[in-house]
């Protein structure tokens, strides 16, 4: 139920009604909001300039933590993904412990591959449809090392 107009209650917004700021007019809140149309645009292609010349492989801020999640996330899951099959292949083969201690070794190196891959440091893996390089030729016209 709403309060009758003669109550406190009612006294009261009234009262703050009045000692309130009059409300800026549309035109007031139209120049106000092109102003800061006009601020986030230079703020936005000042920003622009430094990202773009950053490096591809930059770790620093926010793709800092996103890479070490990813990176740890890469590192378990593979660790975690060799103990369940080493444990699996323990429990149908009644080979214990050694399924485990096998293939927890297994998914701690496929881990730090996956890790090393995601990082950039790695071996890259070939596309299906793509053709490696032909090795490169030394001086003396052979290939190899």
């Amino acid at each position: 139920m709403s309060e009758p107009e003669h109550s406190p209650e009612g006294e009261r917004h009234r009262a703050a009604d009045a000692t309130q700021a009059p409300r800026p007019t549309d035109s007031e809140l139209g120049a106000r909001l092109e102003q800061l149309n006009s601020s986030l645009s230079q703020a936005r292609s000042k920003g622009a300039a430094p990202a773009a010349a950053r490096p591809a492989g930059d770790t620093s801020s926010r793709s800092g933590v996103a890479l070490a999640f990813r990176l740890g996330a890469e590192f378990v899951s593979g660790v975690l993904v060799g103990a369940l099959l080493g444990y699996g292949l323990d429990r149908l083969l009644a080979i214990t412990p050694w399924g485990l201690i096998v293939f927890t070794l297994v998914g701690f190196g496929a881990g730090v591959l996956n890790m090393m891959r995601a990082a950039g440091e790695g071996p890259k893996r070939a596309s299906p449809g793509t053709a490696s390089a032909p090795p490169a030729k030394g001086r003396d016209g052979q290939t190899g090392n």
